[in-house]
């Protein structure tokens, strides 16, 4: 007898980045934070698959931080447009992460 499967949901995360070569990064960037959307059966396999998916991209993962469920964040007040619930809708639909935001970091001068 087979386990049944557990409902997958879509967790938001921003995932904070370093240096590495070859990640892609524009010249002059001292690394970057990722707002990704991810699909899991909990907050922990998604990171796990988010950061499975950035490592094969060449990106050097330093921190992952977890701001739950759509649910989750309605409950404390976030508000959350219409392209945001779309691109979640899409993570959940295609079971894959999905980078919504990039903001890259740059050192002092």
């Amino acid at each position: 007898m087979s386990k049944p499967k557990r409902p997958h949901h879509v967790f938001t995360l921003l995932v904070e980045i370093g240096r590495k070569s070859g990640d892609g990064l524009p010249e002059g960037a001292s690394g970057a934070a990722l707002m990704c959307y991810a699909s899991g059966v909990d907050e922990e396999e998604a990171v796990r698959e988010t950061v499975a998916v950035l490592k094969t991209a060449d990106m050097n993962v330093l921190e992952v931080t977890g701001y739950g469920t759509l649910e989750e964040r309605e409950a404390e007040g976030h508000d959350i447009d219409a392209d945001e619930r779309a691109l979640m809708d899409r993570a959940l639909a295609e079971n894959s992460v999905i980078v919504a935001q990039t903001t890259i970091f740059r050192e002092d001068e």
